[in-house]
Formats: C-alpha cells, sequence, structure tokens
C-alpha cells in the first residue's frame, strides 16, 4: 500500500511532467501516467516534422521513465473531443472576430475531465500535472485557491482559471515551489540528459510552424469566397488600403499589416459583418476600462462588492492595477492607467498579491 495513496499524472513526455511523476513517486505516491493524445499534426495541415506534447517521440519518452521507475504508464486518445471543442471554438473566435486562447480551453474542458474520467476508473484519488503553480484550500471558506508558482518566469496560474473548485479539490502541482533551472538538474541528477536538455514549445499545439492564418485556411477550405480582402480603415472611417481577410488580424497588432502610413499603426478594432480591419495609434490602442465574460471564480464565490485587483490581459503581461466587480454575468475592470491591447476572445485574470481570484474572456 502507497503512503499517499494513488495518483494519476499526465505526462507530456517533456521534462516538467517528467520531473513531476518521479518526484511524487519517491514521496510515496502510487503513480500511474497517463499521456494523453490530443490532436494529429497531419490533419492540421502540418509538413514538417510532428513535434511537440502529442508526438511520437514525446509519447514514448514518457512511457520509457515510466518503465524506469516501475509505475505504469497509458495513452488516452482524446483527439476527437479535443477537435470538437478547442480547435472548433479556435477557428470560430477567428471567423467572428476574437483571438482565442485554446490552452485555457483545453485546461477546463478537455484535460482536467479527461483526467479526472480516467482517474475514476483507475481507483486514483488525485491527479496532478508539471504546471508551475500551487494550490492550498482556504480555512475561512474551504475554497481552493491556485497562487502563482515560485518561478515567477515560468508561472502558468494564468491558464488554469477555468478549472472549476471540483476538480481543483483532487488536483496537485508538485512543482510550484521549484524554479526551471531546479526542474532541470533533477532530471540530470536522475541520469535523464536528453530530458533535461529537451527544448520547449511556446507555440499551440496544434497550429503547425505557428502558422495559424495557414492553419485558418486549411480548416475553412472556401476562405477567399467566404472572407477575401478587405478594407483597412482609420478610425474616422478613411480608407487607406487592402487586407488579406479580417481573421488574420488581431488587436494590438503591428507588424504584419502590409502598409505604410508614415507613422506606427496598430489593430484597434475589427469588424467582421464588413470585413473591416480599423487601425489607429497606440494612443488609440489603450483603454481604461474592460469587460470579462463566463467568469469562474476561484478564491471567492462573488466579488459583488469592488475589490482592488491586478489584472492580466495576455499570459506574458505584468499585470495592471485595476478595481473590478461583478455586474450581473460579467466582471467590469477599471484599470488605473490606460492598457493597450485589450483583445476580445482572450483571457482577463485576476490577481490579489499571489492568488489567482478567477478570470474570463474579455469581451
Amino acid at each position: 500500500m502507497s503512503k499517499h495513496g494513488r495518483i494519476l499524472v499526465a505526462m507530456s513526455g517533456g521534462v516538467d511532467s517528467s520531473v513531476a511523476a518521479v518526484m511524487l513517486h519517491e514521496q510515496g505516491y502510487e503513480v500511474i501516467g497517463l499521456t494523453m493524445k490530443t490532436w494529429d499534426y497531419a490533419s492540421a495541415g502540418g509538413s514538417s516534422k510532428e513535434t511537440g506534447c502529442c508526438s511520437l517521440d514525446s509519447i514514448n519518452d514518457a512511457r520509457a521513465l515510466a518503465v524506469a521507475y516501475g509505475f505504469p504508464h497509458y495513452i488516452l486518445d482524446i483527439r476527437d473531443e479535443f477537435g470538437d471543442f478547442v480547435i472548433d471554438n479556435f477557428v470560430d473566435e477567428y471567423m467572428a472576430g476574437r483571438t482565442p486562447n485554446p490552452c485555457v480551453l483545453c485546461n477546463t474542458h478537455i484535460k482536467w475531465e479527461a483526467l479526472l474520467k480516467r482517474a475514476d476508473k483507475l481507483d486514483c484519488e488525485f491527479i496532478a500535472t508539471g504546471h508551475y503553480a500551487n494550490i492550498r484550500q482556504q480555512e475561512n471558506n474551504n475554497r481552493y485557491v491556485i497562487s502563482k508558482g515560485r518561478d515567477e518566469n515560468k508561472d502558468q496560474s494564468y491558464v488554469l482559471w477555468g478549472v472549476s473548485q471540483k476538480n481543483l479539490a483532487r488536483t496537485r502541482f508538485p512543482l510550484g515551489n521549484f524554479t526551471k533551472a531546479e526542474i532541470r538538474q533533477m532530471a540530470l541528477d536522475m541520469g535523464q540528459f536528453d530530458l533535461a536538455t529537451k527544448s520547449e514549445s511556446y507555440e499551440i499545439c496544434f497550429v503547425p510552424d505557428n502558422d495559424y492564418r495557414a492553419f485558418l485556411r486549411h480548416k475553412v477550405g472556401d476562405m477567399d469566397t467566404r472572407v477575401g480582402q478587405g478594407s483597412f480603415v482609420l478610425t474616422d472611417g478613411t480608407v487607406v488600403g487592402q487586407h488579406q481577410g479580417y481573421p488574420f488580424y488581431t488587436i494590438g497588432q503591428r507588424k504584419g499589416l502590409g502598409i505604410a502610413l508614415g507613422k506606427p499603426m496598430f489593430v484597434t478594432r475589427i469588424e467582421p459583418a464588413t470585413n473591416t480591419v480599423v487601425l489607429g495609434t497606440e494612443e488609440e490602442l489603450q483603454k481604461r476600462e474592460a469587460w470579462v465574460r463566463n467568469l469562474n471564480l476561484i478564491k471567492y464565490e462573488n466579488i459583488n462588492l469592488p475589490l482592488q485587483a491586478v489584472t492580466k490581459i495576455r499570459y506574458k503581461d505584468a499585470g495592471t492595477e485595476s478595481t473590478i466587480v461583478q455586474m450581473g454575468d460579467n466582471m467590469k475592470v477599471d484599470f488605473t492607467h490606460a492598457v493597450a491591447g485589450i483583445a476580445p476572445g482572450q483571457s482577463a485574470v485576476f490577481y490579489e498579491g499571489s492568488d489567482l481570484l478567477g478570470g474570463g474572456f474579455l469581451m
């Protein structure tokens, strides 16, 4: 009988999840490894070598580590669920003129649900991932709270705002109090040189070569017929050029516009109904207010009174001091100073110190 019970560990084949599995194994958990097959590179329109967390090499790396440490390893095929929800949403959001956040959707609706469903079948009390974040249960309201990982540069709490309380109750984050450098050193100490020096991918896992425009064209076969070229206009309505189709642009974009106006110009608004992309100055890009939908609150059950928080509007955003308050089903965010590039569809995530208050999607 194991010391801490049975735990199902999501293993991508990378250094983080691999070290997390070994760490739990050495702590006395009965570890079962699980690698999820979420997508097919060929079906996504890829032409180069398959890489990333779903490649055959990564699956084999995860299995080899499990064999070396003597714990079981399984492969779970969730390509249908992933494609139907995450990829379809990704395409739909761009076609609606928004900028999607596929990693959040994958965590919230696919990976956690798939892990827990399989955990129940394998009689595992807990699940674990290699995310750099921490989790605790509060005494005052018994809610499970995510907080930032110790490694500020690797903190992944931003992409975890959508995980439900019932799922957090069974979740463990073994790497939360370690830095990436420490994890790589642990892999070296385990004799796993290839694992310790494995490069990381920062691309969307199902978008080959990080070319989302080619991916959209592949998934929307009649893109040119449905969308086609449209007009770049200034905020006063003046037409200043032609673009390749509104789905290929995002709020805040400056590079790759293919137009020169004598000064830096940014995408400030996208109008799908007229296939129009509005350009403006950096000043016109900035906003003092934002609205957020599809809320999931973590630290508190509700935020019906104004609360001081730091709001991040993208993963690598440093965050901005703000006042947040629930207004019906949405959250109103008032920033202390203007922020640039509020892109509908991206996640807005709220923090109180290191604690994750919750998040939602920008409107």
